[in-house]
């Protein structure tokens, strides 16, 4: 099937122009665009004292990790592992000692360093997070950290473009590095390592997982909340369920209805254009998908409350969501982010724990089942990542230029490190009412 491509004017890809394919290894990269990238091309007011400052705390918080930093011109780092090759040590520095974490991302994205092993560099700071900034200044960390803008938290009238902003880009972008189920969450395989040709098993292996966790079959009427490009309500609807599916993403709906079309079930299936907080009617059961990270703390317990009150009584809930520690979710929860500020404006991955707060304070709601798989999601992800790269040169041929191509390798890899590392899970969760247990 044909996927569409989004129209020259989607606002991801304003000013970006197109370029046949990345750099060749060890060359210079590209130009940076000043107006699509303003904050990769400028380097961060920084004095000498902060730089020097951050120069040493990273030198300190590095020089104890199983890595090897090489900075051109400088002393190395490290008790040696995959390499990091620094290549302008003062912009780094400098970057770092400006936006902190922030910095490391658009240092990565500016090409001012490198790694043969990025995903092996990242597992390894992944691993060790909580230790990378000394304890006084994690006390601190309101005094120094970035606060997330009010423009990204998702109030109605900012959910639909922070959505936009992630899955908006391109059907197409996305269809060249997925499988084609056109599954954006975490497969669950049989073994490892994965394979990229039975990743479409994997997926639907997943999504029959969470449909019979929900206990979805034949006459069930269920609600999706997190659409994606159809395929669990494809899926749903092939055992006989009546699905409603949500989404923010005008560029997900067109195509999710156009593949539900194809598979025979636009009579089962309806996908409408609808904030999860207006949705409507009961349901025997609700599933959701990778959607409550993307909801923002503030909304965590509005989006339980109206996952119960869509449940008919005696209904089942299944939810798949990506998980951080509860210590690591406290301490940071207020903290801008590079993931917010590139990738997922608004989102926040919750714990256990919190979930678990959220649902006993404010809903009758309780979780009675949990599976972790996190190293599956690593595997997915390498598999996307590889994809993503063998498929550099038509990427920029959808207009995406060299930066954006390097902002979505440091995305990919920095997310699978986390799994590896295990600063991350991916859980699915059998939640139901507290008076059917």
């Amino acid at each position: 099937m044909k996927v569409p491509t989004t129209s020259p004017e989607s606002p991801a890809r304003q000013g970006v122009p197109a370029q046949a394919g990345p750099a060749a290894p060890g060359a210079a990269p590209a130009p940076v665009d000043p107006a699509r990238w303003p904050d990769v091309v400028a380097l961060p007011k920084a004095s000498r004292a902060r730089t020097a400052t951050a120069e040493r705390l990273v030198r300190h918080a590095l020089g104890r990790l199983p890595l090897r930093v090489r900075l051109a011109g400088r002393a190395g780092i490290g008790l040696g592992g995959p390499l990091m090759e620094v290549r302008e040590p003062d912009a780094f520095f400098r970057r770092i000692g400006a936006r902190g974490l922030i910095g490391f991302g658009e240092s990565y994205m500016a090409g001012e360093w490198d790694s043969p092993d990025l995903v092996g560099v990242l597992t390894v700071l992944a691993g060790h997070a909580a230790e990378l900034v000394p304890a006084p200044l994690q006390k601190l960390r309101a005094l120094w950290a970035p606060r997330q803008p009010a423009v990204q938290v998702n109030s109605r009238e900012n959910a639909r473009g922070n959505i936009s902003h992630h899955y908006d880009l391109s059907n197409d972008l996305f269809a060249l590095f997925l499988d084609e189920t056109l599954t954006y969450s975490s497969a669950v395989f049989r073994g490892f390592p994965a394979d990229r040709e039975l990743l479409p098993a994997a997926q639907h292996r997943k999504i029959d997982r969470l449909l019979d966790l929900a206990g979805v079959g034949p006459g069930t009427h269920l609600l999706e909340i997190g659409t994606g490009w159809g395929e669990l309500a494809i899926r749903a609807a092939s055992r006989g369920a009546r699905v409603v599916t949500l989404t923010l993403s005008r560029e997900q709906q067109e195509l999710a209805r156009g593949r539900i079309r194809e598979a025979g079930h636009q009579d089962r299936v309806d996908v409408r254009l609808c904030d999860y907080r207006d949705a409507d009617g009961t349901y025997d059961a609700v599933v959701s998908v990778e959607m409550v990270e993307a909801v923002g703390e503030e909304y965590w317990p509005l989006y339980f409350r109206t996952l119960e009150r869509c449940l008919a009584p005696g209904g089942q809930i299944a939810l798949q969501a990506i998980t951080m520690p509860d210590d690591r979710l406290r301490a940071s929860r207020t903290t801008y982010t590079w993931i917010q500020k590139y990738i997922f404006p608004g989102g926040l991955l919750p714990s256990t724990e919190a979930m678990e707060r959220v649902t006993a304070d404010g809903t009758g709601l309780r979780i009675r089942e949990r599976t972790g798989f996190g190293m599956h999601y690593a595997e997915t992800l390498r598999l996307w990542r590889e994809r993503f790269t063998d498929q550099a040169p038509q990427v920029g041929a959808l207009g995406f230029d060299e930066t954006f191509r390097r902002m979505w390798t440091f995305y990919l890899a920095y997310s699978e490190a986390g799994f590896r590392s295990g600063y991350l899970d991916v859980q699915q969760l059998l939640l139901t009412r507290e008076d059917t247990a």
